[in-house]
């Protein structure tokens, strides 16, 4: 599993992604915005607190809001997640 190293928050509700394996680029995550907890994200300046926690790896904001970083991975690279 590639690990994200270095995590950009973008406009229009899109990452700048880059992984250990030198794997980077954009994924729009706009579809989420305004669903179940990704509703936190219309708030103002909420979507550019992104990080990476560091005991987990995901992409995560306040709140508990997290993103598996094999699904991102794969938006970027079209490699295969695991145990598919």
């Amino acid at each position: 599993m590639a690990r994200i190293v270095e995590v950009q928050a973008l406009s229009d509700y899109r990452l700048h992604i880059r992984f250990d394996d030198g794997a980077e680029g954009e994924v729009d995550l706009s579809d989420l915005v305004g669903n179940g907890v990704f509703a936190a994200w219309s708030a103002q300046g909420c979507f550019s607190q992104v990080s990476i926690d560091r005991e987990t790896g995901t992409v995560a904001w306040p709140g508990g809001i997290d993103l598996c970083p094999d699904r991102l991975h794969h938006e970027i690279t079209g490699a295969p997640l695991p145990g598919a």
